[in-house]
């Protein structure tokens, strides 16, 4: 039988996945270091220009470097992502644990509100709760985090349904531990699978999210840069200088995809089915 390590390693889209995700990541990292120029430097004599003169991926409507900018956004993007989803995956958690470990009024009252979050368009939901408490990266970052509350919900019942009534629970209910004990012992090391899996789907879609609601304004706020910001404030110059939409979109359907397809293969390589392979 192949260790995860072997099965990690066979998988090709695993391993190219996680090395885009490393490299993303590092970038957004070290930003202020691999940042060409500084990202609210103007240069008049040079804006929406292309690929030249000092700048690779060309400038703004203000002569800001995109290729900073960039950077920069990457490091927005993956701080909410990973921000909003780690509030999401707390909660959802401890709801999911909940719900499925005590069933009956706990799972009613608590899956019963799940819908009606779930009832609501997801960037609908995040933009009346960003209108409520205003624009601003930390808000949406929490706005978010609510939206997907749900769907972490949701995952964590399920599991703990499939393995609440396993033998391992049973004997641990029967020598009288606790049931925190039981929970986050017993039942919760032995869900974290789909957890994970569901974790790395869900920072795509945040950052789709943020993406969307910085696009309308209510996201980020300048001069912080962010790639749904810096697409929106592309959109007038389209035709003078399509690289100012073209790189930030990139940016982003790279990094998109990349978690997608990431969570894709995680899923495969934490599926039971597939470990004998």
């Amino acid at each position: 039988m192949l260790t995860l390590g072997q099965r990690f390693w066979k998988n090709k889209t695993a391993v190219i996945c996680g090395l885009v995700l490393i490299i993303i990541c590092m970038g957004a990292v070290f930003a202020p270091v691999l940042a060409p120029k500084d990202i609210t430097q103007m240069d008049n004599a040079h804006r929406m220009q292309g690929s030249g003169d000092g700048y690779l991926l060309g400038t703004d409507q203000f002569g800001r470097d995109l290729l900073s900018r960039i950077i920069y956004g990457a490091r927005t993007s993956l701080t909410v992502g990973i921000c909003s989803v780690a509030i999401s995956a707390f909660f959802g958690t401890m709801l999911g644990l909940l719900s499925g470990y005590f069933g009956r009024w706990i799972d009613t009252i608590i899956m019963r509100t799940m819908d009606i979050l779930f009832a609501f368009p997801e960037i609908l939901l995040a933009l009346a709760i960003v209108a409520a408490l205003g624009p601003g990266t930390y808000k949406t970052i929490l706005a978010i985090g609510i939206v997907n509350i749900p769907v972490f919900t949701r995952t964590v019942r399920g599991a703990v349904l499939s393995v609440k009534n396993l033998e391992y629970v049973e004997s641990a209910r029967a020598i009288g531990q606790k049931t925190s004990r039981i929970l986050f012992l017993e039942i919760f090391p032995n869900i974290q699978a789909p957890l994970l899996v569901q974790a790395s789907i869900a920072i795509s879609g945040a950052i789709l999210t943020e993406s969307a609601l910085s696009f309308l304004g209510l996201g980020v706020q300048p001069p912080n840069p962010s790639w749904g910001g810096m697409i929106a404030e592309s959109r007038r110059y389209m035709e003078l200088a399509p690289g100012m939409i073209i790189w930030p979109c990139l940016a982003m359907t790279l990094t998109i995809l990349a978690f997608n397809l990431f969570g894709d293969a995680l899923r495969d390589l934490l599926d039971p089915k597939h470990r004998s392979r």
